[in-house]
């Protein structure tokens, strides 16, 4: 049985108050990221929780900050309107301080809407983004459907500057939606956008996406950004702002970096 996505203000609610029991360890995560159960008032449901202590140094990234990078994509994602991020909040866990984020349960038989697919056959609606050779030599291709939540998640990508957008870091929940997840590298103040979603680039953005970019740039000069300064740097913040700048400037999808490799390792 797939058990259905809480409303946003009862999964806050469920993961600032509820009462926190781990269960294991997700042991291809490069950092201590671990799945727990959480209850309130009766109502009990999976969360992921990754506490700051057991964030590995990053050359790129100061120390400690990875969680708060997390709370901070949720935050952008609920300031859009799109929903694209699951519920995620900072607080104190069995390990400490850590970000705790709501567990999303993927239908079965969910398909996904990115990955490798012959070169010669590459799915009616897919997008190709790059070229590669199995070990037999046979051709393929990293694609992705043009999907408009996709999109959506390309645009905040965009936004939170997310450095490691794989596609088993796109998600598949009931009632259709999408939600992206693992953002602790996102926010530099340098361009690091590293990401499968490169179809749209170049391309106009969605007229939704203009409307979103628009609010989204008032929301960043109040209670948004007051709220992003409490996880990043007030130098981090001024970059989220100017990205949004440049992209309703450009009313474009962004080019892939020049000077950073463009595509995560493994994408998928």
């Amino acid at each position: 049985m797939t058990i259905s996505v809480l409303p946003e203000d009862d999964a806050v609610e469920l993961l600032t108050r509820g009462e926190m029991e781990l269960e294991g360890r997700l042991v291809d995560a490069s950092n201590t990221t671990l799945r727990a159960e959480i209850t309130l008032d009766g109502l009990t449901r999976r969360c992921v929780y990754k506490p700051v202590r057991g964030e590995r140094p990053l050359w790129d990234f100061p120390d400690g900050t990875l969680a708060g990078r997390e709370v901070s994509a949720y935050l952008v994602s609920q300031s859009t309107g799109w929903g694209l991020v699951p519920p995620t909040i900072l607080r104190d866990g069995p390990l400490g301080v850590g970000a705790c984020q709501l567990w999303i349960d993927e239908p079965e038989g969910a398909q996904s809407l990115i990955g490798f697919v012959p070169a010669y056959d590459i799915p009616e609606g897919w997008l190709a983004v790059a070229n590669a050779r199995d070990e037999e030599g046979d051709a393929y291709a990293l694609a992705h459907a043009d999907d408009a939540r996709l999109a959506r998640l390309a645009v905040l990508d965009a936004v939170i500057n997310n450095a490691d957008r794989k596609g088993g870091h796109v998600l598949y929940a009931p009632e259709d939606r999408v939600f992206g997840v693992d953002h602790g590298v996102s926010f530099h103040v340098e361009n690091k956008l590293r990401t499968v979603l490169w179809g749209w680039t170049g391309k106009p953005l969605p007229p939704d996406a203009v409307e979103t970019l628009t609010s989204l740039r008032s929301a960043l000069d109040g209670k948004l950004g007051a709220a992003l300064e409490e996880h990043l740097t007030i130098t981090e913040v001024q970059h989220v702002r100017l990205r949004v700048k440049r992209l309703l400037r450009s009313a474009k999808f962004p080019q892939p970096p020049t000077d950073w490799p463009a595509v995560p390792w493994p994408p998928v």
